[in-house]
């Protein structure tokens, strides 16, 4: 049937197309590391044993992550009496059915709501008794207001979306603009952040609804973690295979290179040099620029931050610590350098 050429020559295509993606090993991450492994493996007759790669540690569930705010009770006889003033309404919008059930940015912007009216009720108010019941509810409310921001930050089913280690690793081919918006919009979540705790309560964060919003759409600072343990397990994996070689007998007599050097050369060179390396620039310049601001959105809280988040902070966000995530990736990218250095060293041939 002529009519049914184009659309089985469609299809054709497609299948073709999908099969070499499928059979391309370098077009995902995990494949791609597996394959270098492997042909590290063969080159040096060695069996590549291949480690299962961490899941990750999950950050504490939200119930545990969340911090009880403490309630404020105003008598109803003092409610009633400031009929007229601002603040009536807002108590009223907190003790609604739906007051009752706000998300965490919500209540953090009632929280900022409630000290702007009190403070604007407070020329208002005649009664002595009332006038320092108001006083008392601004400094408690001011006082809690690390609690809601904790919340509505860390606390938020949100953060879990961006951070959540089920999305695989960052892919081979990542676009630059959502991280860069990503980083922006953490800066400027900060830059919130430091004006709120440095007293200025007139703040809305009508923006940051939007910043969240992306947050949950986009995985890239788990994906991020994802990579980070995959290429430490991996790079661990080849190196072991090289420090085997190196423990055994030479690559090459006299520093004279062979076949067998030549054959390292090319695996260097054509794989971990084109297409390994590479990853691992991306994967340093996407830390570089998620992981600061990030460890800022939590130092912010230092105060704040509850205990059994505190181990999850260092082995993430914390670049420096030699204990951590990328202290381990950074040790094991550096004896995977050594290793290769040493090995084709012994063919008189000096890899940069």
């Amino acid at each position: 049937m002529p009519h049914l050429r184009p659309l089985l020559y469609g299809c054709s295509v497609w299948v073709t197309a999908l099969c070499l993606v499928g059979c391309d090993p370098f077009a995902q991450a995990d494949t791609m590391m597996d394959e270098y492994v492997e042909r590290v493996g063969r080159v040096l007759e060695r069996s590549a044993e291949l480690q299962p790669v961490p899941s990750g540690e999950l950050m504490p569930l939200r119930r545990e992550r969340r911090l009880a705010a403490p309630a404020l009770d105003m008598d109803m006889l003092d409610f009633l009496s400031l009929y007229g003033c601002e603040l009536q309404y807002v108590v009223g919008e907190r003790n609604s059915v739906m007051g009752r059930v706000m998300q965490p940015l919500n209540r953090l912007r009632y929280e900022l709501r409630f000290i702007r009216a009190a403070r604007d009720c407070l020329p208002e108010i005649d009664k002595p008794e009332l006038r320092r019941s108001i006083e008392q509810a601004i400094a408690s409310k001011v006082e809690a207001l690390p609690i809601a921001v904790w919340n509505a930050t860390w606390g938020t089913e949100e953060i879990e979306s961006l951070l959540t280690l089920a999305k695989g690793p960052l892919p081979t081919e990542s676009r630059a603009e959502p991280v860069a918006q990503l980083a922006g919009d953490l800066r400027h979540f900060n830059e919130l952040l430091t004006a709120l705790f440095g007293g200025d309560h007139s703040l809305t964060l009508e923006g940051v609804g939007p910043i969240q919003q992306r947050w949950e759409s986009q995985h890239l600072a788990g994906q991020l973690f994802t990579s980070a343990h995959l290429l430490t397990t991996r790079l661990g994996d080849a190196t072991l295979l090289l420090q085997t070689r190196l423990n055994g007998r030479p690559l090459c007599l006299d520093q004279k290179p062979n076949n067998r050097s030549e054959q390292m050369e090319g695996v260097l060179y054509n794989v971990y040099s084109a297409k390994v390396q590479p990853y691992l620039a991306q994967v340093r310049q996407v830390r570089d620029e998620l992981i600061p601001p990030l460890a800022q959105l939590a130092e912010l809280q230092a105060d704040t931050m509850p205990a059994n988040f505190q181990h999850w902070y260092r082995e993430h966000l914390v670049v420096d610590n030699p204990q951590g995530l990328w202290g381990r990736l950074d040790a094991a990218m550096q004896r995977h350098t050594e290793s290769w250095q040493r090995l084709l060293a012994q063919c008189g041939l000096t890899p940069g």
